[in-house]
């Protein structure tokens, strides 16, 4: 099911961007420019994440936080002009999920890892997903993939590689995003060799690699299986 994400964000041109930005990425998306209505929404089911500007005008971003933690474990990323050491611990002792400046393609991409994170923490373990009818099943729990019924090894770039595709199949991912998902901001440099570890991971796939992890020229990759229902 595709995630839904409230942007709490009072200046219309970043709210609007973040709209636009987690709906190309796939997730369902609310907006609003008040922190009463905010906490309205998050006290309402539907809510898988809310991104939080602190600096709201009419209820102060900290009260709607810790209105939310009452409400129920809704996870919040806290977005903010505010860098400082201090200003961050702040933030994460309010109990945010995260605490990210303000850059859309990270927010993104943190939107996922926090998604990921607490969906496995509220079920206990994470669910076996199947694709293709059945055909590949990866067990994140166990950290175990099976093509046809046979176990397939991967290393852990691989593993990433393919987890990253697969949470949101027929979505293209590009380079730069496989980069920060399998192995962070800090190996910036590292996207060409994205291209060899997708290769690896055709080949471990044997005949149906390529239809299984696709390329789309100019762009990146995406998986080409449906996730089965």
């Amino acid at each position: 099911m595709t995630a839904t994400v409230l942007v709490v964000e009072d200046e219309k041109e970043i709210r609007e961007l973040l709209r636009r930005y987690l709906e190309r990425a796939g997730y369902g998306v609310l907006t609003t420019a008040s922190g009463a209505e905010a906490v309205r929404l998050l006290g309402e089911p539907g809510i898988d994440l809310a991104l939080l500007d602190l600096g709201l005008p009419d209820v102060d971003g900290d009260e709607v936080l810790r209105e939310a933690r009452e409400r129920g474990r809704v996870p919040v990323v806290v977005l903010t002009a505010r860098t400082t050491v201090e200003d961050r611990i702040h933030g994460l002792r309010l109990r945010a999920d995260d605490y990210k400046p303000f850059s859309p393609t990270e927010v993104v991409l943190r939107v996922g890892a926090v998604l990921q994170r607490s969906r496995g923490t509220a079920t206990g373990a994470a669910p076996v997903l199947s694709y293709g009818e059945g055909r590949l099943r990866i067990d994140e729990a166990r950290h175990e993939v099976v093509l046809d019924g046979v176990p397939v090894e991967l290393t852990p770039t691989e593993w990433g590689l393919l987890t990253t595709l697969a949470s949101v199949p027929g979505r293209v991912y590009s380079r730069y995003e496989l980069v920060n998902r399998v192995r962070g901001y800090e190996f910036a440099g590292y996207e060409r060799t994205i291209d060899s570890h997708v290769k690896n991971l055709r080949h471990k796939f044997g005949v149906v690699g390529p239809e299984l992890v696709e390329t789309v020229l100019g762009m990146g990759y995406r998986l080409g299986w449906s996730r089965d229902p």
